[in-house]
């Protein structure tokens, strides 16, 4: 697997990207990854490239902004109106791509339901790791409190549970605390998403135990033709579950 390439973006912000597997099969699907995750840790490292580009897809994996190799700004601002969704789509235009199957996770499947109501180049959707509760907005003071949490000097003051293993998550991935903190603060990205105007194919999938997310199901119920999967494990571990990965390739495959 090559190294992370960047390419300027939409607004000068440099944005990482690696792309894997076969030029030459039925196009591409574009991996995107959670809050205070990157490409590596979502899908590289748990062996969700390799199972994509096994059944004969090319990868394209993006680490957002804020996030991994990408470009970094404390500035809320840089995070406002869609801005990863908008970099989803310059990076199609850097590689010049008419047709993309897009799978996000957490965030990452917010970006793609932003990507999917404003690029007519999307064929299809996976979104990960989101249920009704995140995805129609409902989690504002949770995201709140993560990002109060990603700011605090001393993490034993983190209350809520939920900011609290972001917080750590964060810590054990060494990422920039105050980007994601911005991106928090900055980059709703469910503000204004209607999801009932999405139509492409969809698949919801969300950990038994992710009290996060929300219900897949009721998500999927929003979606015209969507389909819903409940796997096991929590908000951060149902990604790299095996029923998880079946399910991507499955729809990748498909």
């Amino acid at each position: 697997m090559g190294e992370m390439e960047r390419f300027s973006s939409f607004d000068g912000t440099m944005i990482a990207y690696r792309v894997s597997g076969e030029e030459d099969g039925p196009g591409a699907v574009l991996l995107h990854h959670g809050f205070a995750s990157t490409s590596f840790i979502n899908w590289v490292r748990p062996g969700l490239v390799d199972a994509v580009a096994g059944v004969g897809r090319r990868v394209v994996v993006v680490d957002a902004r804020g996030h991994g190799e990408s470009d970094r700004s404390h500035d809320p601002a840089a995070y406002a109106d869609g801005a990863m969704a908008r970099d989803v789509g310059a990076l199609l235009d850097h590689l010049d791509l008419d047709a993309v199957d897009m799978a996000g996770y957490s965030m990452g499947g917010l970006v793609a339901v932003g990507v999917a109501l404003s690029e007519p180049r999307l064929r299809s959707l996976f979104l990960g790791g989101v249920g009704a509760a995140v995805a129609l907005g409902q989690r504002a003071d949770v995201f709140a409190h993560i990002a109060e949490a990603l700011e605090a000097d001393d993490p034993s003051t983190i209350a809520d549970s939920s900011a609290r293993a972001f917080r750590a998550f964060a810590d054990a991935t060494r990422q920039d605390r105050l980007a994601l903190a911005a991106v928090r603060r900055g980059g709703d990205q469910t503000r204004g998403q209607d999801v009932s105007r999405i139509e492409l194919p969809t698949v919801v999938v969300a950990g038994d135990r992710d009290t996060l997310a929300g219900d897949p199901a009721a998500l999927a119920a929003l979606i015209p033709g969507a389909t819903s999967l409940v796997v096991p494990g929590d908000h951060l571990s149902a990604v790299v579950s095996s029923e998880f990965r079946d399910a991507l390739v499955g729809w990748a495959r498909r």
